[in-house]
């Protein structure tokens, strides 16, 4: 088999594999965010669902979503088949559309759906997150691979 033959072969593995690993970023950051809301909300710290929350409880949502945003961004960049913070990174760039998707949904929808500053950070944050995540990987990485990085 050729080296242009052996390539071609693998490219639909590797998209498949690029796929399933955006997907496992994003199945990630989704469990775990509406896994703590539900908790905050079961547990009253949160108003129940539908109902307005002040800043500071939105302040505290954008916290942990900052974190989890970076642990799925890290997580599809672990698992990318090449170039793992081009893959961290084209998830956070989704994230954004995603993110401004939302704003736009909900922007005049009332006090239940949060104040505007909030869908807007998680525009704002969605790339620096992605970047975080990525470059912890790259981090973690070299230092097992011995400054190697997979391409």
């Amino acid at each position: 088999m050729t080296i242009s033959a052996l390539a071609t072969s693998r490219a639909p593995h590797r998209y498949a594999r690029s796929v399933a690993a955006l997907l496992l970023g994003f199945i990630t950051v989704f469990v775990l965010s509406l896994g703590t809301d539900q908790v905050l909300h079961m547990s009253k710290v949160y108003p129940p669902w539908g109902q307005p929350m002040s800043d500071t409880l939105f302040l505290v949502a954008t916290a942990y979503r900052l974190v989890y945003g970076v642990v799925g961004s890290y997580i599809t960049a672990r698992f990318a088949p090449h170039k793992p913070m081009k893959h961290a990174l084209l998830g956070g760039l989704i994230g954004a559309v995603l993110s401004a998707a939302g704003a736009i949904a909900t922007w005049n929808r009332g006090p239940a759906f949060g104040p505007r500053w909030y869908p807007v950070s998680l525009i704002v944050t969605a790339l620096p997150c992605a970047w975080a995540g990525g470059k912890i990987r790259e981090i973690q990485g070299e230092a097992f691979n011995g400054g190697i990085e997979r391409t």
